[in-house]
């Protein structure tokens, strides 16, 4: 029982965040929900070529990933914020996040 006790309080930080945040998912077993795939991925993603390269490649991933727990498509959410880039303020950047972006309204010179 001792044992039972001593891994739930080792877990304690995980079970808070589940029961804080609805987007995590009770197990690291359901796939899409799971923050466990992209953290995997973008760790996997540090011996792409060279180190730079993986880790552009991870910061990469780690966007699409975010972009898929909001429930964004990363195909979607990556050509619209190419589309979007060039012409936004360096100092508003945090508008093309995933969590603020507006996928439905076009930007200044956007084409649909």
């Amino acid at each position: 029982m001792s044992k039972v006790v001593a891994y739930a309080i080792n877990q304690r930080d995980g079970i808070m965040a589940y029961t804080q945040d609805g987007r995590a998912a009770i197990d690291n077993n359901s796939a899409e929900r799971s923050i466990r795939p992209i953290a995997l991925g973008r760790k996997n993603y540090l011996f792409a070529g060279s180190k730079a390269g993986g880790e552009r490649a991870a910061v990469l991933y780690t966007i699409l990933g975010t972009a898929k727990l909001n429930d964004i498509n990363p195909n979607q959410y990556l050509t619209v914020v190419l589309k979007r880039i060039g012409q936004h303020s360096i100092n508003k950047v945090d508008e093309l996040l995933p969590w603020n972006i507006d996928l439905s309204t076009p930007a200044q010179n956007e084409a649909i």
